[in-house]
């Protein structure tokens, strides 16, 4: 009966998120609407993970603690880096976890919390 879950961000800014989510974690776009000009809301998937964000002119860049997106990579550090060159907000750097990860948290353009892991 159920097949698919995926989380939508609400965004202020669809070109801020884009330019998180699509241009620096190399999400792909796989669905825009409208299909032309600036999107209202896009899917986007990063290797068997989707992702929807749709456009709310009331959400405001706030922290956001109740919800955490875990993004896996091959090198934490480098991750970070690039991220951090991007003018996003670090949180925590990278640090070796006791379960055998390498993790560090960042913050998208809407404050919510996104963990940057590499596994051990």
């Amino acid at each position: 009966m159920f097949d698919e879950l995926f989380p939508i961000l609400s965004t202020a800014d669809m070109a801020k998120a884009l330019g998180f989510y699509r241009d620096l974690l190399g999400a792909r776009v796989t669905y825009q609407f409208p299909p032309e000009g600036d999107p209202d809301y896009v899917s986007l998937t990063i290797g068997g993970s989707s992702l929807g964000i749709a456009v709310d002119d009331k959400t405001h860049a706030m922290t956001n603690d109740r919800v955490a997106f875990w993004v896996y990579t091959s090198d934490c550090d480098a991750a970070i880096a690039l991220l951090s060159a991007g003018g996003v907000q670090i949180v925590q750097e990278p640090a070796d976890q006791p379960w055998g990860e390498r993790m560090a948290e960042v913050r998208d353009p809407d404050g919510n919390r996104v963990l940057i892991a590499a596994r051990g």
